[in-house]
């Protein structure tokens, strides 16, 4: 079983940790938990910590002085003050057990960062079931184009930034905020966006109305003197945002009362442009670089969050078309046989939905997609959901699904999935790979010059790229 979030709180944490010299992190080599991990070492604290696979990003925290265990060990503990840990250790884990035994001061990784963030004075916070980490390095690329100087904690990396993890100045921090077991409610943001609302992480939540209060708890988190950007063309975040405390502005491309919006949307070859307005004033044509209809909604939520700290329309539009794109979030791998191939982290059946239908505009040829479940709580209770998405390409490989914190118990596994989606079509679409050397052999076997691949999950879909013969 998973640990659970600590809710302390900033102020508690002033005081708790005010004496705390060192500080070990459970789960160092996470994206979130190693950007922590670092501006702690920036304080000036001694800074260990212990994760279970040696990788490029705990490589980079070694090299900055940070000492990096990949077995647990009690000792490990020896000098260490206060441990900060992920939800992803399980509470039977010996280093998080010991912590306890020796009465160490143990806060979980949102409730820390909700503490760290005090430190800036503009706080970007990004919610919503769907885009957060886009929407995230959209607003970074902004404020990094107009030489501001944030802080960004992202839960993708981003070329431009050279990771997913930015260590800037303390006037600005921008940060993607979780929701899975309301870590969100932990955060301070000054703004915070809500990009959409919809029922996912079924092993938490239990139904919308337990959803909309979660997102209207991390809307007011902004509190009177901030405000909180939401799209006005989602209605259960309008729902959610009915009685909410921070000032309200919002944005759509539906809804003509929205604050900012975008008008002229031209999807030529699968990328949009768009006319940017702000209320009846025009801030400029924008040309993303990245595909899909959805990233216009990103991109507005990213204009107009920065747009109401301070930035001015010209800033807002070059950072916006210099953005090149999140690392799997539709990012180009190559070609294979001729087909053109794009990595995506989409794994809710609406991201899969949205994904499969504007990639239709990327090629002449099939639309082949290669999919992996994320979990089995997720892939039993949106079964259909999930079988509607995937009749959308012309061809579907199922991935075997990724456990994560689950185990087995559902009923459900990739060829089950497949086998729906051919009984849907009424066609022998899809097929179903139970280990993932079938998926890299399925893949070769069927791209043809002219189509277009989309690899697809949020699990470990992606080690396909070690089988897959690409070329750029």
């Amino acid at each position: 079983m998973s640990t659970p979030n600590t809710h302390y709180g900033a102020e508690a944490l002033c005081r708790l940790l005010a004496d705390k010299n060192s500080i070990y992190f459970l789960g160092i080599g996470g994206i979130s938990m190693s950007s922590l991990a670092l501006l702690t070492h920036r304080r000036g604290l001694r800074v260990g910590g212990y994760d279970r696979t040696r990788s490029e990003v705990t490589g980079r925290l070694e090299a900055s002085g940070i000492l990096v265990h990949d077995t647990p060990d009690p000792a490990h503990l020896d000098g260490f003050e206060a441990v900060v840990y992920t939800v992803a250790i399980a509470e039977d884990h010996p280093e998080y057990l010991e912590a306890k035994r020796r009465g160490l001061p143990l806060v979980s990784r949102s409730d820390y960062l909700g503490y760290l963030m005090l430190d800036y004075q503009s706080r970007i916070g990004v919610a919503g079931s769907h885009g957060k980490s886009t929407a995230t390095c959209m607003c970074a690329q902004i404020l990094m184009s107009a030489l501001c100087d944030p802080t960004v904690m992202s839960g993708a990396p981003m070329r431009s930034m050279g990771g997913a993890f930015r260590l800037g100045g303390r006037n600005s921090m921008v940060f993607e905020a979780c929701e899975y077991k309301d870590s969100f409610l932990d955060f301070n943001p000054t703004v915070a966006v809500v990009l959409n609302c919809e029922l996912d992480h079924v092993d938490y939540f239990k139904s919308m109305e337990q959803i909309r209060a979660s997102f209207a708890a991390f809307a007011d988190r902004a509190g009177k003197d901030g405000c909180v950007v939401y799209n006005a063309d989602d209605r259960e975040t309008c729902l959610s945002m009915c009685d909410v405390i921070p000032r309200r502005v919002t944005f759509g491309i539906e809804n003509t009362t929205a604050d900012y919006r975008a008008t002229g949307i031209d999807l030529t070859g699968g990328y949009a442009s768009f006319d940017l307005w702000h209320h009846d004033r025009p801030m400029g044509r924008v040309r993303l670089r990245v595909p899909g209809r959805h990233n216009v909604y990103n991109a507005l939520a990213a204009a107009a969050a920065t747009h109401e700290c301070g930035l001015c329309s010209r800033d807002i539009v070059r950072g916006l078309e210099e953005f090149e794109g999140a690392v799997r979030r539709m990012e180009y791998k190559g070609k294979l046989n001729g087909a053109v191939v794009f990595d995506d982290y989409g794994h809710h059946p609406t991201e899969v939905n949205a994904t499969l239908r504007e990639s239709r505009l990327l090629g002449t040829g099939r639309l082949i997609c290669a999919f992996q479940p994320h979990t089995y709580s997720r892939t039993a209770t949106l079964f259909e959901d999930y079988v509607k998405a995937l009749t959308l390409a012309d061809t579907v490989v199922v991935a075997p699904i990724y456990a994560a914190r689950e185990t087995d118990d559902r009923g459900v596994s990739a060829t089950k999935l497949a086998e729906a989606v051919n009984a849907a079509t009424g066609r022998e679409v899809a097929r179903g790979c139970e280990d993932m050397a079938l998926v890299v052999g399925a893949l070769c076997e069927l791209a043809r010059p002219g189509d277009t691949v989309i690899v697809m999950g949020a699990g470990n879909i992606d080690s396909v790229y070690v089988g897959l013969p690409l070329e750029k």
